[in-house]
């Protein structure tokens, strides 16, 4: 699977945006999360993607400074009281953890995930212990993800072995004290 495939693939998870309206108040852009009822700073945001609701349709472009919107060769002003969804961006390490893990271990761990009523983009914690490991050598060890989608958290444990054999095992356990484990072994 090529690299667009794989963002293709995150970027078509559940909850992967911030969606809220912005407001102009006191000579700053704000935006308030729906979700969660938070106000913040448009400026927190500059440069990352996002997509403003127009005329019905949700328009993808980049934030600019002071409100501005860009949308391929062109700038426009956002509008107070305008919806906008701004992509969430993954914790680096699990960034990191899904760019070194094989296609097909990648496929089994979001599929669990989702199964489970879960999305990357829930992501709260992410310790990857692959970062510390030389690439180029036998590694094996355990990381650590945790996720919340407001329901459940769910903690997962990746153990991985990667020898003669590459394998992949991940252990997801709910809340509520369901588990599920799979496990794939590469040539």
């Amino acid at each position: 699977m090529k690299r667009q495939q794989r963002q293709k693939l995150i970027e078509a998870q559940a909850r992967a945006f911030h969606t809220g309206t912005v407001e102009y108040m006191n000579k700053q852009w704000v935006f308030f999360d729906e979700e969660t009822d938070e106000a913040s700073l448009l400026d927190e945001y500059v440069h990352q993607e996002a997509e403003v609701l127009r005329n019905t349709f949700w328009i993808k472009g980049y934030l600019l400074e002071d409100g501005g919107f860009r949308e391929g060769a062109s700038i426009s002003q956002l509008e107070n009281g305008e919806t906008v969804r701004i992509r969430k961006q993954l914790i680096y390490s699990l960034e990191k953890l899904v760019e070194g893990l094989e296609d097909e271990a990648l496929l089994y761990f979001l599929n669990t995930l989702n199964s489970l009523h879960f999305s990357i983009h829930d992501s709260i914690y992410c310790y990857n212990h692959l970062t510390f490991l030389n690439p180029e050598k036998e590694a094996s060890g355990v990381n650590f993800l945790i996720f919340d989608n407001e329901t459940q958290i769910c903690s997962v444990q990746h153990h991985f072995d990667y020898g003669k054999k590459r394998v992949d095992r991940f252990e997801f356990t709910l809340s509520d004290g369901k588990r599920t484990v799979i496990e794939k072994m590469l040539s």
